[in-house]
């Protein structure tokens, strides 16, 4: 079976060594979108031959990213160091069979032997004064792959860079085994891609170096090397290498952030990737339509304003319950909540049409939470008189009589007196609106009151009415 018509098998392998960054989200994301869309499988294979650096934390933060953003694997995950027997036997067979070799120099003495036998050649000859030895010596030694000399360059078709070539000059043979016998990392991703069969390698182009020492391993261990695709880089907003301060370290940051996990996946799919102008997608259309021919080969510039404006369209466009429970998964609703479970459902249909993140849409329902201390002066000069006093008075005793407490016959009671006062809705909406929030600025009042209750509501008028009088 030819490797185009093997069964798409693909895998994201993040190295434990930290928490999961925006850049692997994106690759672990295109990764899953073309196993669906070929109705292939999708693998997560965790890296941690650097022992040292790789923590249990940060393969669960992985995992928890992942969860969070629905990127489940097909099959259980792996870890790379549960295979290390099996990757010995592979480098004692590579020995064997000539295709590797001990060597047994330290740093230090290559740098000499460069010195003494090859003048200003390049250091990466001197790798090879091993390779001819047959001598056992009892010290430590590193496992080398011979690079075939007699070839002049290496050659890839990348489904996303096309035709890649390397001069067989610029490589060194290169370490397969560390000398405490631990595996190096491009023999343990080959040993595991094959026993995984894994028919596609998408990673992001930092890794095409690897790619000729790769490719020379597939054909040492006489496997078909998978199709391999490089994805570009994200940059930050200057087109420089993306930092911290461009994006969070964390992808668990966004979900403490407020952002919301398919509103990013939508964003991360459109760095590098297009489907002609749309720019919203949900999943089902992602599946459908992707191809790695629709990547493109320059870098994308991450855009927090972009995200934040396709955050806050996803959270208009989400039930408000929902957004309740994503609030509570994230963390973000505070211990000693003030309103009950119904108000607070209610006050996020009407406060999520102004915020763009889950964060800011909590921040502006608790700022509710409390009876203002202040007044914006600038609104108070706008829609306020010295008959204001006495119409807010007149409000609260109609408003303490409306039964049903429902916006609509709030509406319709703040309509009567300002008909029967001869005045228009706004001159007598905008007091109410001062007495709520503090300012002219709000959702619709009706609905505001209705949900914060006739006992709060009327007593945040009674306070605007002192306060006014106090003032004149």
């Amino acid at each position: 079976m030819s490797r185009e018509t093997r069964p798409v098998r693909v895998r994201f392998a993040p190295s434990p060594t930290g928490h999961l960054h925006i850049g692997g989200l994106r690759t672990a994301i295109f990764n899953w979108l073309f196993a669906r869309h070929h109705g292939g499988t999708f693998l997560v294979r965790i890296e941690d031959t650097d022992i040292e650096r790789s923590k249990k934390e940060y393969t669960d933060a992985i995992m928890q990213a992942l969860d969070w953003m629905h990127l489940q694997p097909d099959e259980p995950i792996t870890m790379q160091s549960d295979r290390f027997a099996e990757h010995k036997t592979l480098i004692d067979e590579l020995l064997a069979r000539g295709l590797a070799y001990k060597d047994y120099y330290t740093q230090d003495e290559l740098y000499q032997k460069h010195e003494e036998q090859f003048g200003t050649a390049e250091f990466a000859k001197a790798y090879r004064v091993c390779r001819d030895q047959a001598q056992e010596q009892d010290k430590p030694y590193v496992i080398r792959f011979k690079l075939p000399l007699e070839r002049k360059e290496l050659c890839f078709d990348d489904a996303i860079r096309g035709r890649v070539c390397f001069a067989m000059e610029q490589l060194d043979d290169f370490v397969l085994n560390r000398p405490d016998g631990r595996p190096m990392y491009n023999f343990v991703v080959v040993a595991d891609d094959i026993h995984q069969g894994i028919t596609h390698v998408i990673r992001g182009e930092d890794h095409i170096s690897n790619t000729p020492k790769q490719l020379l391993l597939y054909e040492a261990l006489g496997a078909t090397p998978p199709i391999f695709a490089h994805l570009p880089l994200i940059l930050g907003s200057e087109g420089q290498r993306l930092s911290k301060r461009d994006a969070a370290a964390s992808v668990m940051d966004y979900k403490s952030g407020g952002y919301l996990p398919d509103a990013l996946f939508n964003y991360l799919v459109r760095l590098g990737w297009s489907h002609g102008d749309q720019e919203v997608f949900n999943r089902k259309e992602l599946i459908d339509i992707f191809s790695l021919d629709a990547v493109g080969k320059k870098g994308a510039i991450f855009d927090m304003e972009k995200l934040d404006w396709l955050n806050g369209m996803y959270m208009r466009n989400t039930d408000d319950l929902l957004l309740y429970h994503a609030l509570n998964d994230a963390g973000l609703l505070p211990a000693a909540m003030p309103f009950s479970q119904e108000q607070l459902i209610r006050l996020i249909g009407l406060y999520k049409e102004r915020a763009k993140t889950l964060k800011e849409l909590i921040d502006q329902i608790m700022a509710l939470a409390e009876q203002p201390e202040v007044y914006d002066q600038a609104s108070l000069d706008k829609w306020t008189d010295p008959a204001t006093p006495a119409l807010l008075k007149k409000m609260g005793a109609i408003l303490q009589d409306v039964d049903p407490f429902s916006d609509t016959q709030i509406k319709a009671a703040i309509m009567a007196i300002a008909k029967e006062n001869g005045k228009k809705l706004g001159a007598l909406a905008q007091p109410v609106r001062i007495a709520l929030v503090g300012g002219s600025s709000s959702p619709s009042i009706f609905e505001l009151v209705a949900i914060l209750g006739k006992h709060m509501s009327l007593a945040r008028l009674h306070a605007l009415e002192n306060y006014l009088l106090q003032r004149a």
